[in-house]
């Protein structure tokens, strides 16, 4: 397991006030609507999640980083767990010859909503019971998804991630290094549950048996 960092630069690039986001509305009442990953909160308003999240082309700089530095070969078969619109997916069907795509995502609103190139390669469903075989894919990852799980979900969602792939594999998370960044995360995120430092991070991951890498984005 080792740390890499796909997604900083596309998290870097959103400027945010976190005062404002608990200041400016009941954040309780955001997040119980954010919590239902619908409409709102990928379509919504701002304060309910993305206020709109469109393809724009961003995640293919992140497709073309993951296929340099797994190797990946043309044709691979890759999923995204937590795939949501399915806009990095699309990225690989570009980023690579012959790319066999497959996404789950908790979010029927998303799904049904996603790019259409890929949208008959994803599903509806949690990552606690992947409906996957073993060792199906050359590469699985999972991009701000599993802090949104609690802590009972979390290690047998790991062990499925594990078990579908047979070889690499990467999560990205939300996390903190410090008590500022914890207290930006906390006024900031609409939908997390599990709240960890990057060593109770890896101290999860091994305790599942994740072999893969990991990443994870702060709120500084």
């Amino acid at each position: 397991m080792a740390f890499i960092d796909f997604v900083g630069i596309v998290h870097k690039s959103t400027q945010r006030d976190y005062v404002q986001r608990v200041v400016e509305h009941d954040k309780a009442a955001c997040a119980e609507v954010a919590g239902q990953f619908g409409k709102d909160y990928w379509d919504g308003e701002r304060r309910y999640g993305f206020g709109g999240y469109y393809y724009d082309g961003r995640w293919r700089q992140v497709a073309d980083a993951m296929v340099a530095h797994y190797d990946l070969q043309p044709g691979a078969k890759i999923l995204d767990i937590g795939c949501g619109k399915g806009f990095l997916l699309y990225e690989f069907t570009q980023a690579l010859d012959g790319a066999q795509v497959s996404g789950i995502d908790i979010s029927e609103y998303g799904i049904a909503n996603a790019k259409e190139e890929v949208r008959d390669s994803l599903r509806v469903g949690h990552c606690q019971d992947l409906p996957y075989d073993d060792n199906e894919f050359d590469f699985v990852y999972s991009i701000n998804t599993f802090h949104n799980l609690f802590n009972y979900e979390l290690h047998h969602s790991l062990q499925e991630m594990q078990r579908v792939g047979r070889a690499a594999k990467h999560i990205t998370i939300e996390s903190y290094r410090n008590e500022r960044e914890k207290a930006n995360l906390l006024y900031w995120q609409l939908t997390c549950r599990a709240f960890m430092m990057p060593a109770e991070w890896e101290f999860a991951f091994s305790q599942a048996g994740y072999d893969g890498d990991y990443g994870y984005i702060t709120f500084e």
